[in-house]
C-alpha cells in the first residue's frame, strides 16, 4: 500500500495527498514533520535523506519532493488522466508544475506565513503588500494563460492543476487585498 509521510495540512503535502486521491489508490497517510517528529529517525531518513515532507513509499520504491511525486503518481496511476497521453500536453502540464515551484508558490506562501501564521501583533504591513503584489503578478500571468481554457493544460484536469491549485487555495484564503483575476477565480472554483 501507498505510504504518504507528511503532515495533511503541509503546503507540500497537500498537492500530494489530492493527488493520491485524484488516482483513487489505497493509501495511507504516515504522519511525519512538525510535531509528529519521525523525520530524525533512520526509517524516514531511508525513505528522505534530506528528512523534510512529504515523501512517499510505494512498496520498495521511495520518492520525494513534491511535484516530482505528483508526476510518478499521475504516470503510474493516472495515465492518460492526470498524465497525459499526448507529450505536447504532458509537457505544458510539467511546464506550469516547474513554474509554480519555482514563481507562483513563493510569495503565496511568503504572504500566508506573513500573515496567517505570523501574530497580528507582528506583522509586516510593507513585507505583507510586497508579497501580495509579486503573487498577483505572478498569477496575472496565470490569469492570461487560463482566457480560453478550462484548465492549466487544456480542456482537462491533469497533474498540473494540483499544485497550482493549492497554490490559489491558499491565495484566495489569505487577508491581502487581490486584484480581478477572473479566469483563475472561474478555474478555481472548477476545481473547487
Amino acid at each position: 500500500m501507498l505510504e504518504v509521510w507528511g503532515r495533511p495540512y503541509s503546503s507540500n503535502v497537500i498537492p500530494v495527498i489530492w493527488a493520491v486521491a485524484e488516482t483513487g489508490i489505497d493509501w495511507q497517510l504516515k504522519l511525519a514533520g512538525g510535531s509528529f517528529g519521525q523525520l530524525d529517525t533512520s526509517e524516514y531518513a531511508a525513505i528522505n535523506p534530506n528528512r523534510m515532507i512529504p515523501a512517499i513509499r510505494d512498496g520498495d520504491f521511495a520518492l520525494w519532493e513534491s511535484n516530482a511525486i505528483i508526476r510518478y503518481l499521475a504516470e503510474r496511476y493516472g495515465k492518460g488522466t492526470l498524465c497525459p497521453d499526448d507529450p505536447q500536453t504532458r509537457a505544458v502540464a510539467d511546464q506550469w508544475m516547474e513554474w509554480c515551484q519555482t514563481r507562483a508558490f513563493p510569495p503565496v506562501i511568503q504572504a500566508f506565513f506573513a500573515t496567517v501564521r505570523t501574530d497580528p501583533a507582528k506583522r509586516d504591513a510593507a513585507k505583507i503588500e510586497g508579497h501580495a503584489t509579486e503573487a498577483a503578478a505572478m498569477l496575472s500571468i496565470l490569469e492570461t494563460h487560463l482566457s480560453g481554457r478550462d484548465f492549466v493544460a487544456g480542456d482537462a484536469f491533469t497533474m498540473a492543476d494540483i499544485p497550482l491549485g493549492c497554490v490559489a487555495y491558499r491565495w484566495f484564503n489569505i487577508p491581502v487585498e487581490r486584484p480581478a483575476l477572473p479566469n483563475v477565480q472561474a478555474w478555481y472554483n472548477r476545481l473547487s
